[in-house]
């Protein structure tokens, strides 16, 4: 071969190597899988992971939950209940057609109308009374009172993209007067209306296989490090570690705990993990005085404080967190970590003393205890089917005798939204980073009017936690709202209505030659995760 011919195979072969980085696909291993491509249809994690990738909202969440621009270039409040949005120029949706302040009003006009929805984001629309656009890129949006979270909030959901027969649509509260057909779910999952203005196109959506993404060529921030991206729910733990080992993806999230020493270990592979927003949680029904899953006994002892007490009592926390996280979790004795705003630096976990709880039980009118079905995920938290068996064991010993009922996360989600359980183990990141994510969610009162207590499945109610809370939310000055938020989640501790057990932190392993750091939130995204040499 000549020297001017191995000169022209060489360039090839640079170009073709180029080519074939420029595509790589990135493959990663889910631990849950999304319920629908659907952005506003369940406000879950898995959900909200997977719509940071195709649809963007105003302003995102780093992270460390901390507010960055996004669709929105700057944001800032006119005065107690306005707040003026400037949108940013030239983007445009993966169909070509360009973004601008039409496009918010549909997408909130749209929320409270999606069909079906197990956890609806209305939770953080609720505060906007009225918007007004001053033209295509200028937005203002309104409260009735102060409401300072509104930016927090409106980072939460994404933005799709008005049709023709809505671009003249007017934001009502009450219900936008739109005489078409709101979107449906499945357009979103068969990919027709999966049109974001994201780093990444939906490309194929098919449940319990696989979901890919393409990265989009016209994208208005940094260009994704991967071309093609591969999302493959792989729920069972065993077998998502052997794909890693094996090669078969690059990327998993919630490797099992008891593979963490192994992977770390192993020259091919990395793990970084980081403390999260997520706690998880025990619920109970505080509603009905003919409960499901309880037994042996008359009523609905649920309702009575001393039992929930006596319940939390007989949790070991500290050996939930050392035996079967391994460490790699903090035991809660709150809704949020103690460094997050709104929580109390100094709460403590309710210590384990089965026999407090003995005499409690007996104080209350059952000192032969009663039996009870506790309500399961197995494959949506760390390690949370053998979470319920070891808490069963637990209740077992102050004469609660407990029956497991695990399932998979879709059936779980279905039946504890039909309130099958009397009692019930979940877990809730906070969207927003502070208190008032978890106290509005799961303990406040339900009201939907006000979009408070949507997840609130055990029904505790406490007008005066609940005061204390609506106040918070229009409470301008930080300090005092985050007081405000410590004293409401005091009263909920104090009242056991909600038995917080640990949060969670969280571990990723990959592949040699790739690095991500770990959320806050949990999510894994693919356009975190950067190639290293």
């Amino acid at each position: 071969m000549t020297s001017k011919a191995r000169l022209l195979a060489a360039a090839a072969a640079l170009a073709l190597g180029a080519a074939s980085a420029q595509a790589e696909t990135l493959t990663i291993g889910l631990s849950s899988e999304p319920s629908a491509a659907d952005p506003h249809f369940h406000n879950l994690g898995p959900n909200n992971q997977l719509r940071r990738h195709i649809f963007e909202s105003l302003i995102e969440q780093d992270e460390n939950q901390l507010l960055t621009p996004a669709l929105a270039v700057s944001w800032e409040p006119l005065d107690e209940t306005t707040w003026r949005f400037d949108l940013r120029e030239g983007v445009r949706f993966h169909d070509g057609q360009p973004f601008d302040a039409q496009d918010v009003v549909w997408t909130l006009c749209r929320i409270p109308n999606v069909a079906d929805s197990p956890s609806s984001f209305e939770l953080y629309t609720k505060a906007i009374v009225g918007v007004e656009i001053l033209d295509p890129l200028t937005l203002i949006l309104q409260t009735e009172g102060p409401y300072p979270l509104l930016p927090t909030e409106v980072s939460t959901w994404g933005i799709i993209k008005a049709p023709d027969d809505a671009q003249d649509l007017v934001f009502d509260p009450e219900g936008c007067d739109y005489a078409g057909t709101w979107p449906e779910t499945g357009e979103f999952n068969t990919g027709a209306l999966a049109n974001g203005t994201g780093p990444y196109k939906l490309a194929q959506f098919t449940r319990g296989d696989r979901i890919v993404l393409e990265a989009n060529p016209d994208y208005w921030g940094d260009a994704p490090a991967f071309e093609r991206v591969v999302l493959r729910p792989i729920t069972s733990d065993g077998p998502r570690v052997a794909a890693l080992l094996a090669g078969d993806v690059d990327f998993i999230e919630n490797p099992p705990l008891q593979d963490l020493p192994r992977l770390r270990d192993n020259p091919n592979t990395e793990v970084v993990q980081g403390l999260s927003n997520r706690v998880i949680y025990l619920h109970m029904d505080q509603y009905l005085d003919d409960t499901p899953g309880i037994s042996g006994v008359d009523g609905n002892p649920l309702k009575d404080r001393r039992v929930r007490e006596a319940l939390s009592l007989a949790v070991n926390r500290e050996a939930i967190v050392d035996r079967l996280m391994g460490g790699v979790a903090v035991a809660a004795g709150e809704l949020l970590p103690p460094s997050m705003f709104g929580a109390n630096p100094d709460a403590q976990p309710t210590p384990f003393d089965p026999d407090r709880a003995r005499a409690l039980l007996a104080e209350a009118g059952y000192p032969n205890g009663f039996r009870v079905v506790l309500g399961t995920p197995n494959d949506r938290y760390i390690n949370d089917d053998r979470i319920a068996q070891a808490i069963a064991q637990m209740w077992a010993r102050i004469d609660i005798e407990t029956e497991v009922d695990a399932m998979t996360a879709s059936v779980f989600f279905s039946r504890r939204n039909n309130y099958d359980f009397s009692i019930y183990l979940a877990g809730w990141g906070s969207g927003t980073g502070e208190m008032s994510s978890p106290l509005v969610s799961l303990v406040a009162t339900r009201d939907a009017e006000r979009g408070m207590g949507g997840t609130n499945r055990g029904r505790y109610s406490n007008p005066e936690m609940d005061a204390v809370v609506i106040e918070a939310l229009r409470t301008v000055d930080a300090d005092a709202r985050a007081a405000l938020l410590q004293q409401a989640s005091r009263m909920v501790m104090e009242d056991f209505g909600i038995l917080p057990l640990h949060f969670e932190v969280t571990p990723w392993a990959f592949r040699q030659g790739l690095a991500y750091t770990p959320r806050a939130d949990q999510y894994t995204l693919a356009m975190g995760i950067t190639k290293v040499e």
